[in-house]
């Protein structure tokens, strides 16, 4: 269906820009009309323009917080008994993130032309994706779309609230990382070559460590930009080997696998699942569909290649509960709640539960991370640079003993 761009004034004489879809020109001045609106220009936009906004607007997605945010009010608005149109129409007005505002005003567009709102949303993946559409279009056809929303709103904020402990977790011993590096640098470019000239001047003796961190300081303006040049090809040569289907499963194996790092990846792992599963069969999808779209948004390819091993054994006839422990990626209490909750017939219910235990689990867990980290983190930085120092000062002892 084309889409026509028009201006036109209101019947209050307001000054009215924007775009809508129809089979004709003569069917889009029939809808403009229907809303009140005196056309005064209107022109056909051409499908490549269309496509490159498209493109323009979908390039970085949308960040969960918005769509949050997005969700909560469209869910409050729908249990109001807002109109769907009015309702996507305000929310994309003042809707702070101009490419997210341009999609929803979008998909109002779609709407009023007579699409679905899942089928709508399904044109903008990178904003909408298969778990939010599909959960719109069981709403839609349940006719609670008001419910489906506050579920999504609760799904997304729980997800961002995972995904900002992670990145907590790990900024504290980055930040360590960083404050080290740059110590250790201006002590190898400025201290060291200070003590070097005395040493040289007085003709001292220097023990082998002192020797070694000379050296090391002498090659410094060499080394660091190999180093540099080092670590982008590196992360280069690691992120195109994740792209691969063996790389991306060498490397997330690897991860589950850490001692302590492992442990808690996979307890989120596991609360993600539960907690996208539940939503969805919740929300009335069916468990094929539901497990498909959760192997998607799993964020790890070891527990994808396990959900989509499970989808397959149901397809047979199978249990949910049989085939998760035999993957031996979920912990043996998840799969005996799953069972319980497949046996009683609240299997949904079983899985919030679940993911709110999990969550929970995370939070500690993080929690014990830092609080391990810390000392951790400071002893490394207090050998490094106690290492230079004391090796620095080592030859100065050497004098005063000749001296005295």
């Amino acid at each position: 269906m084309p889409t026509f761009a028009f201006s036109g004034r209101t019947r209050t004489g307001e000054v009215i820009t924007g775009e809508r879809m129809a089979d004709s020109i003569d069917a889009a001045m029939a809808l403009l009309r229907r809303d009140q609106i005196r056309v005064t220009k209107i022109d056909k936009v051409k499908a490549k323009q269309k496509e490159k906004e498209g493109l323009l607007a979908f390039k970085k997605g949308v960040p969960s917080k918005s769509l949050a945010v997005f969700t909560r009010q469209f869910s409050v608005m729908i249990d109001a008994g807002l109109p769907l149109v009015q309702c996507l129409d305000i929310l994309g007005r003042q809707e702070p993130h101009k490419m997210f505002a341009g999609t929803i005003l979008k998909v109002r567009e779609d709407v009023e032309a007579g699409a679905s709102l899942a089928d709508a949303m399904r044109k903008y993946p990178r904003a909408f994706d298969d778990l939010y559409t599909n959960m719109v279009a069981a709403g839609e056809a349940g006719g609670i779309l008001d419910n489906i929303l506050k579920r999504l709103a609760t799904y997304i904020e729980k997800n961002v609230k995972l995904k900002s402990q992670v990145k907590s977790a790990m900024i504290y011993p980055v930040a360590v990382l960083v404050i080290a590096a740059l110590v250790v640098a201006v002590i190898l470019w400025k201290v060291i070559p200070t003590f070097a000239a005395l040493f040289a001047g007085l003709g001292a003796e220097l023990p082998m460590p002192t020797r070694v961190v000379i050296w090391i300081s002498n090659q410094f303006i060499f080394i660091m930009p190999m180093l540099g040049v080092g670590i982008v090809v590196g992360g280069f040569a690691l992120r195109q080997y994740y792209k691969t289907y063996r790389g991306r499963r060498v490397m997330d194996g690897s991860l589950l696998r850490l001692p302590i790092l492992g442990l808690i990846l996979r307890k989120i792992a596991v609360a993600r699942f539960c907690r996208t599963l539940s939503t969805l069969l919740a929300s009335g999808v069916p468990i094929l569909d539901g497990l498909e779209i959760t192997a998607k948004t799993s964020g790890n390819a070891i527990v994808e290649d396990a959900i989509m091993t499970t989808r397959s054994s149901i397809e047979r006839g199978e249990t949910v509960s049989g085939p998760l422990q035999a993957t031996k990626v979920f912990p043996p209490m998840v799969t005996q709640m799953i069972g319980v909750g497949e046996a009683t017939g609240a299997l949904d219910m079983m899985l919030s539960k679940i993911a709110d235990f999990y969550e929970e689990e995370v939070d500690t867990a993080v929690a014990g991370l830092l609080t391990l980290l810390e000392p951790v983190m400071i002893s490394i930085l207090g050998v490094i640079v106690g290492g230079i120092v004391i090796s620095m000062y080592l030859p100065i002892f050497s004098l005063i003993e000749k001296l005295s």
